[in-house]
């Protein structure tokens, strides 16, 4: 068949323009600094570059603030003793809580401290080369649904501020059926926090020191005059809540105190396994220790700050007021609506911090590593509050679902072997010796057995089987369990240390000698003797690196 010179042109020009429509969103590949040619990559997935490496001491102290006071910290106490157990075993349940999960969490964050890479690439060295997607995908699930809760959760604190303005903002009429869970007043404060919220998920993780001290002075500031202020308008009573007695007694308050312990470790459980993702901008290692003394005492001042301001609403209003969005839903009065607005702002700040600290940087990292061709952090970003915020429809989340919430907490079963397995690797098993250009190599020594380390597998399988049936339980308390109901009510120091005996024990008896080495190795010039050839990306098959002989330059 002939064709025309303009058909031929036509054609051309077609073929052009679809080859541009189905690579638009191509990311520029850039090149990395380990990744063998052929390998898709982008500089956010890369070992973090020196100019980047901007955060101290100081800035974990303000990324933890800005992280930690949420109105969930404020309401800390409050499940506990609404439960029937009284203040002081509460605050106990609270400090060894967040003891507990913070040990390993300081231990992690020495990943990206010393390595500088982000959590996706240092589990390879534990998990294997595509395994690693695994903890990844967790990671990303839990992510992607506190996104959509917090971002909830900060509406309500722009309602508070509109309604400080104009009352009448809560008499906007409803066209929205009671199914939605939602009310157009509510559709238009999630639109307007959303809105606000957007342009800061965009700002690079290197680039939000700023933001952080300025969260800590905002909310701070309304933390310590939301308390003075109650205890003010309560004549300087603290109220009955501190002279109450335990409603609970023998082993079932044992075992509750357990369950608590474990529910407040669990609720950080996240950040203690992806914590590389932000300790990789650390100048030094020091700010990642600093985290065992920062952590505790700021959760703790924060849950004691709601627990004085409840029990001061108790004496004021004649009931418990847990929430401080609640608190300051109370003041009318002009100069009342006027530290209204402004408890509104402080907490909406809050809720927009913990979203950009603790879930889209996170979310965004886990994505740009699933999908680096397509994904890098600012577009993770997008993606993540897009999905967050409105695809998965958070206010049905927090209208309708108790049991999608204990699912939520349940997350903790697969997160905390992923945790255990991260540490004990680092630690014990591989002390402190990676090899970080093998990290982005497909075929070097974290390879393990076609990209899965079977001892991961098995770690997780010993830690997640047992506390299966208490997460069915979580989710629907009507399947009986019988006595699995006191595992999972210990699901993350199980979870934990059985997975960490379990990796450490395999590893010991059948270990892994291409992973073991003398010392780190930082670069390829590190390498000063053994052979090695080089490595394939082309496809699945490729020629294995010869590295089981390798040694490393003492640094």
């Amino acid at each position: 068949m002939q064709y025309s010179l303009r058909e031929k042109a036509t054609a051309v020009k077609e073929n052009i323009i679809s080859k541009r429509k189905s690579s638009g969103w191509v990311l520029k590949k850039e090149t990395s600094s380990f990744a063998p040619p052929g390998t898709w990559t982008n500089l956010d997935t890369d070992v973090t570059p020196v100019e980047r490496r901007t955060w101290t001491s100081w800035t974990m102290l303000f990324y933890w603030f800005s992280d930690i006071l949420t109105a969930q910290s404020w309401e800390g106490g409050s499940s506990v003793i609404e439960a029937g157990l009284t203040w002081r075993e509460a605050l106990i349940t609270l400090i060894m809580g967040i003891v507990i999960i913070v040990i390993p969490m300081v231990f992690n964050g020495a990943i990206g401290s010393r390595l500088h890479v982000s959590f996706p690439v240092a589990a390879r060295s534990s998990f294997g080369f595509h395994f690693a997607k695994f903890a990844v995908v967790v990671r990303l699930c839990t992510a992607l649904f506190w996104h959509s809760i917090q971002t909830y959760s900060g509406s309500t604190a722009v309602t508070q501020m509109i309604r400080a303005i104009w009352p009448s903002y809560l008499d906007i009429p409803n066209h929205l059926p009671t199914s939605a869970g939602i009310t157009t007043q509510g559709i238009v404060s999630h639109f307007i926090f959303w809105s606000i919220q957007f342009p800061f998920c965009l700002i690079a993780p290197h680039k939000m020191k700023w933001f952080f001290k300025m969260k800590v002075v905002v909310v701070l500031a309304t933390c310590i005059g939301t308390v003075a202020a109650m205890l003010a308008l309560a004549k300087g009573s603290s109220g009955e809540i501190w002279k109450q007695e335990t409603t609970i007694h023998g082993s079932k308050r044992s075992w509750m105190i357990m369950a608590y312990m474990m529910s407040m470790a669990g609720g950080w459980s996240t950040m203690a396994t992806n914590i590389p993702d932000f300790t990789r901008y650390l100048k030094t290692s020091q700010g990642t220790y600093w985290q065992a003394l920062f952590v505790p005492i700021l959760s703790t001042t924060i849950a004691c700050f709601g627990m004085i301001c409840t029990s001061c609403a108790k004496v004021v209003y004649g009931k418990y007021i847990w929430s401080p969005l609640d608190i300051a839903a109370e003041w009318t009065s002009p100069g009342g609506r006027a530290a209204a607005f402004f408890v509104g702002f402080s907490w909406a700040v809050a809720q927009i911090g913990v979203n950009v600290s603790a879930n889209v940087i996170s979310a965004s990292n886990d994505m740009s590593f699933l999908c680096p061709k397509y994904i890098n952090l600012r577009r993770g970003a997008v993606i993540t509050t897009l999905i967050g915020g409105w695809a998965m429809v958070p206010w049905k989340v927090v209208y309708s679902a108790t049991s999608f919430l204990n699912f939520m907490s349940a997350l903790t079963v697969f997160l905390a072997p992923c945790c255990a397995i991260l540490c004990s690797d680092f630690w014990v098993v591989k002390r402190r010796n990676i090899d970080i250009p093998a990290l982005y190599r497909p075929y070097a020594r974290y390879r393990f057995h076609a990209g899965f380390n079977w001892r991961a597998i098995v770690a997780i399988i010993v830690s997640v089987g047992p506390n299966m049936p208490g997460m069915v339980y979580a989710v629907n308390s009507k399947v009986p369990i019988g006595g699995a109901i006191y595992i999972y009510d210990m699901n993350f120091l199980y979870g934990f240390f059985s997975a960490f005996g379990t990796y450490c024990v395999l590893s010991f008896i059948w270990p892994a000698k291409e992973t073991l080495l003398q010392s780190c190795i930082y670069s390829d010039e590190d390498v000063i003797e053994g052979q090695h050839r080089d490595v394939s990306v082309d496809g699945d098959s490729g020629p294995q690196k010869d590295i089981a002989q390798e040694k490393a330059r003492p640094i």
